[in-house]
């Protein structure tokens, strides 16, 4: 489909309507074309009809204006970008749902929204980097405490402390093994995991409780969110899946005997532990890093350099040589000082690439040094209780569920379809492309990429 064709379905409303403008529209055309910097993104309904835009899910059910659909956007992978929510604050100035004080500024006391310059301060990490303000409470539990926080917004409480994460897509949800960067949603208890024996029930369960949670805290519910509500908003979510359909490049993702976009990605056989690295898979077949496949067909192409450019990043990222070190809840755990891996040996769901099994790492992204720019986070200093050590981080992670030491920094790897209009990327939104995602590991793991295999890695990634 030509740049034109797409511009004149967009220039139609719809694009307009989903992304805020609040016309009256009732339905989204089942596959209907968002086109983004690197292509053509689509969501299919696996209702078989069109997608209904009147349910809960985009329904006001709380006190503040806000719905689902005003942190999960279709244009945006069903999530928001840090582009999206910039034109959503132009044309609204800052007005729109999503632009509220309880968890959408960057700090909720000792601020001024009163004016279009203090709202743009205020909301200023929406826009920037796409982050909501998580505010979570240090577990009475926990081994460690919270002896400091330098935050450059304010909102420095140290018993309940907040945090800054990127809202997760409400699509291809089939895939999941934790509910939430953190795996919070996986409850009760906070440390119950999603498991093949369980699953699909946990996941469903889950997710309903993440609903209901999201209504009484984003959307600042009064009335808890009826069972039924529940269930028509995971039966919506649970029914979409979504992913770049053609590139600016590579032309259409499912020609050739390609199998790129979202119908496809609808039939991907899926179940927890599928592929697992560590030996979780119960079926007891062998991991493979051959984790994609989608573009294997057009090796027998010749002539055409976006394709070959799409191909080749495929075969980086399931076969080039990644030695994993320092990573918390691989390294040791395993007791293994580096482990001889490839990209998939932690994105190893086929087709899919998020953690086939719960599997909450370290990777470094929520420390206070590293590669790129962290400046615009806090930094928060932990003390061990019983042995005294003290480490410093950005965010603590599944450590303010568990309330383990072993446990700060860790998140879950999110799913990697449909990555193109959803940046920027990691739960803080330290990366603010995909350059700077590849950037960051080659960096972290001293991999060695050549500029060529960077550029065709991040032609891989935008087809997803």
């Amino acid at each position: 489909m030509t740049r034109v064709r797409v511009a004149a379905l967009c220039t139609s409303g719809v694009l307009a309507v989903v992304a805020g403008s609040g016309d009256p529209v009732k339905k989204l055309p089942n596959l209907f074309p968002f086109p983004n910097q690197a292509g053509i993104l689509q969501t299919h309904s696996t209702t078989g009809g069109d997608i209904d835009l009147t349910g809960p899910f985009f329904q006001d059910l709380g006190t503040n204006g806000r719905t689902c659909g005003s942190c999960h956007k279709p244009d945006q992978a069903w999530g928001i970008s840090a582009e999206g929510t910039k034109q959503t604050f132009q044309r609204t100035e800052g007005k729109d749902p999503i632009f509220r004080t309880n968890d959408g500024s960057n700090c909720d006391h000792d601020i001024d929204t009163s004016t279009l310059a203090g709202r743009r301060e205020a909301y200023s990490l929406l826009t920037s980097r796409g982050l909501i303000r998580v505010a979570l409470a240090v577990p009475d539990s926990a081994e460690f405490s919270v002896i400091s926080v330098q935050n450059p917004y304010g909102c420095s409480e140290t018993s309940t402390v907040s945090t800054y994460r990127r809202p997760l897509p409400t699509t291809n949800l089939k895939f999941l093994s934790a509910v939430m960067w953190d795996g919070r949603e996986s409850t009760p208890p906070s440390t119950q995991k999603i498991t093949y024996e369980t699953n699909p029930g946990d996941l469903l369960a889950d997710l309903a409780h993440q609903a209901l949670d999201a209504t009484s805290g984003h959307a600042l519910g009064t009335v808890p969110l009826s069972d039924a509500n529940q269930k028509q908003i995971v039966d919506f979510e649970m029914s979409l899946y979504t992913a770049q359909s053609s590139s600016w490049k590579a032309g259409q993702l499912d020609s050739k005997g390609a199998t790129g976009g979202p119908t496809n990605l609808s039939k991907q056989a899926f179940f927890v532990g599928i592929n697992d690295p560590l030996g979780g898979n119960p079926k007891g077949t062998a991991f493979t890093s051959d984790v994609f496949d989608l573009f294997d067909s057009w090796a027998k192409e010749h002539g055409n350099e976006g394709r070959a450019s799409v191909l080749r990043g495929q075969a980086v990222f399931n076969t080039k040589r990644v030695n994993i070190t320092g990573v918390g809840g691989l390294n040791d755990a395993l007791n293994a000082p580096v482990i001889p891996g490839t990209c998939g040996t932690c994105h190893d769901s086929p087709n899919v690439g998020n953690h086939s099994v719960p599997l909450p790492i370290n990777i470094g992204v929520a420390d206070v040094a590293g590669p790129l720019d962290r400046s615009y986070l806090p930094v928060m200093t932990l003390k061990n209780r019983t042995t005294g050590a003290m480490v410093q981080t950005t965010d603590p992670g599944r450590a303010l569920i568990t309330g383990k030491w072993a446990d700060v920094g860790k998140f879950k790897g999110p799913v990697l379809r449909g990555l193109a209009p959803r940046a920027p990327y990691f739960h803080n939104g330290l990366a603010q492309d995909l350059d700077e995602l590849v950037e960051f590991y080659d960096v972290r793991f001293a991999i060695g990429l050549t500029p060529q295999e960077k550029r065709d890695l991040v032609n891989f990634l935008n087809s997803l």
